[in-house]
């Protein structure tokens, strides 16, 4: 229908909302405008003058990039970008290689104010209380704290309160000098002391044993202490992390736990909400569970029928994400 038409003619009969080439042969340079069609498309058309050998313009080539197109390839970008973004946030737990750490995101409406907070105590060096029942994974939101504080690059030292032997407690903490007790064939710098510069992640911290309370909390005041058998003490610049699946408040009015140091530890607290109040994020922590049992064993990925995805989401699971797991790799292994 265009061929063989002026191009004027074709603007006043409403093909085109303007022309170029006529530009370009009166002024002789390049031009570029962004022309719209008759079918409301939008074209981005290029005019280039070509000149003959007593310099006037002899030709005009023109390019013309369809607008239309590219804004919609932009816009499946767009959609493409946010459904991944949306995926990643709601993986609640990312394998980041095999044996390394998983990696928590906050994809439910009750992890919003979780993610919220490790964010502005990241940045911080106040002594943090996590809790939570057990299985909920407070030492994997330790550790993220941790990454994401300025002190990542230091050692992060986890210590089980539970399983410290109560009358070795004191010198796994704190140290000890070479003969300090019988046993003591060498000396000991202590976890305190491992964790300088670093943070030192005490988890089940309401195990901690009465008789030791009182020294770690000077420990934690003074960032000082003595170890066992010396005579002088040694400092330690730590960064206190602590979690608990025990009521500290109730501990502390029947005497089993120090009020000063349940003060202390109060500084910031974070409460991590069990499974069954997230379980938007069973499924995704389903297919992580088998993705990285399989990656471990060296087996080919499994897929979760969406019957028995619908299954685990409508289970309490009062052991938390630590039962997810364990159930979903003892039903890889045996599959």
């Amino acid at each position: 229908d265009l061929r063989g038409k002026n191009v004027r003619d074709l603007v006043s009969e409403g093909f085109f909302d303007l022309a170029l080439n006529p530009e370009v042969v009166r002024t002789g340079k390049p031009a570029t405008y962004m022309q719209k069609l008759k079918d409301g498309k939008n074209v981005v058309i290029s005019g280039s003058p070509v000149f003959d050998d007593k310099g006037r313009v002899c030709l005009v080539v023109t390019f013309v990039r369809d607008e239309t197109r590219l804004a919609e390839l932009n816009e499946q970008t767009g959609e493409q970008r946010k459904l991944i973004k949306e995926i990643n946030d709601k993986l609640a737990f990312v394998a980041q290689s095999q044996g390394r750490d998983l990696e928590p995101v906050f994809s439910s409406s009750a992890m919003q104010s979780v993610a919220m907070e490790l964010k502005r105590y990241a940045s911080t060096d106040a002594t943090v209380l996590i809790m939570g029942e057990t299985g909920v994974g407070k030492e994997l939101f330790a550790r993220t704290l941790y990454r994401n504080s300025h002190r990542a690059s230091r050692p992060f030292v986890a210590v089980d309160c539970a399983s410290l032997p109560e009358t070795l407690v004191e010198s796994h903490l704190f140290g000890h000098a070479r003969g300090a007790f019988t046993g003591a064939e060498r000396a000991s710098e202590g976890l305190l002391r491992a964790a300088h510069q670093g943070t030192l992640f005490l988890d089940e911290v309401g195990d901690l044993p009465q008789g030791i309370q009182g020294a770690f909390l000077r420990a934690l005041e003074l960032r000082r202490f003595r170890p066992v058998g010396e005579v002088r003490e040694v400092e330690s610049d730590f960064r206190l992390v602590a979690a608990t699946n025990q009521d500290l408040e109730a501990m502390s009015e029947d005497g089993r736990f120090r009020k000063d140091l349940l003060y202390r530890l109060q500084g910031m607290t974070i409460v991590i909400p069990p499974l069954r109040r997230r379980r938007d994020e069973i499924p995704l922590l389903a297919r992580q569970a088998v993705i990285r049992c399989c990656r471990r064993n060296g087996m080919e990925e499994k897929e979760l029928s969406p019957l028995l995805l619908e299954m685990l989401a409508e289970y309490d699971w009062p052991g938390n994400v630590r039962e997810l797991f364990h159930a979903l790799e003892r039903a890889c292994l045996a599959a």
